[in-house]
């Protein structure tokens, strides 16, 4: 029988790729049944595309926060809190004061005049810088919104002296510790000796002017100074009590015994004493100068 060489051929042909192709068919289902795919040619080249190694993390230990990880977002372990420290630099120290309690100088008069033209310091001016001046200051801080200290630093004292003339000599050393009072109607005409109760003070008078003025004390409850308009009776320069044996210089007398005169214990204790009924004045020069001006006959008025 003759053989057909192409038929032949095809048969062996045939029969080698059906045998290739069962061969496949075997490797993919033992790919299938371990998991394992076969790599895909990337068209183009003809060659599979290389495998990338998975990233692994360092065995040397845990990751830095300054690593990899922190660079991409990771969270990191915030580093422990530290108590903060106090601040040791120092603090500028405040202004030492221009005057304070306790000072005693022609400044602190002059302090206290300034604040008498304010209305703050309602005595007159004494150079000590005691209780009644510290609490002046105070009040004069708190309207200028200062710091309330009761001391006078350079900025209060500046305040204070933009705001205040210049005082004169009667303000620095005025005649009574007191502001005298309005004067009462009574004293407005002729020689007058006005003695007021509410502000303790005597004030000389000729046609409603004030020659003179002084500060005075007067009697106790139980032997009080008589209100009213007088005249002087007499005078009576070394004039000693019948009645308490102690001594009258320079007495007045104006209503049987009571009299205007220079008293040491006043000028001694000031107003923790008092008078059997006189009316005690404590400045001997300023009386011993009135005393030699009033005459017998002149008005004493004694009021509120």
């Amino acid at each position: 029988m003759a053989w057909n060489l192409s038929a032949c051929r095809g048969l062996v042909c045939g029969g080698v790729r059906g045998a290739v192709a069962a061969a496949a068919a075997v490797v993919l289902a033992a790919g299938a049944a371990t998991g394992c795919t076969p790599r895909t040619p990337v068209a183009g080249d003809g060659k599979a595309p290389a495998r990338t190694a998975p990233a692994t993390a360092s065995r040397s230990g845990p990751p830095s926060r300054h690593g990899p990880a922190a660079a991409a977002g990771g969270a990191t372990r915030p580093a422990a809190q530290r108590p903060s420290r106090p601040s040791t630099a120092p603090r500028p120290a405040a202004p030492a004061p221009v005057m304070a309690a306790g000072h005693r100088s022609a400044q602190v008069r002059e302090l206290q005049a300034r604040l008498r033209e304010l209305g703050l310091f309602g005595r007159a001016p004494t150079g000590y810088y005691g209780s009644v001046t510290t609490a002046s200051v105070r009040s004069f801080q708190a309207r200028r919104h200062r710091a309330v200290t009761g001391s006078v630093d350079p900025g209060t004292w500046a305040a204070l002296r933009s705001l205040t003339r210049q005082p004169s000599r009667a303000a620095l050393y005025p005649p009574t510790s007191r502001p005298l009072p309005r004067t009462d109607p009574r004293c407005r005409t002729g020689r007058v000796l006005c003695i007021s109760k509410s502000s303790n003070t005597l004030a000389w008078m000729a046609d409603g002017r004030v020659l003179a003025a002084m500060d005075v004390r007067f009697g106790s409850q139980y032997t009080p100074t008589r209100e009213g308009v007088f005249a002087v009776t007499f005078k009576s320069r070394h004039h000693v009590s019948t009645i308490y044996r102690t001594p009258m210089p320079y007495a007045m007398f104006f209503s049987g015994g009571q009299a205007v005169h220079y008293s040491a214990d006043f000028a001694a204790r000031g107003y923790a004493g008092a008078s059997h009924g006189c009316v005690n004045v404590r400045d001997r020069a300023g009386i011993a100068a009135v005393f030699a001006r009033v005459r017998p006959g002149d008005k004493v008025v004694v009021h509120r």
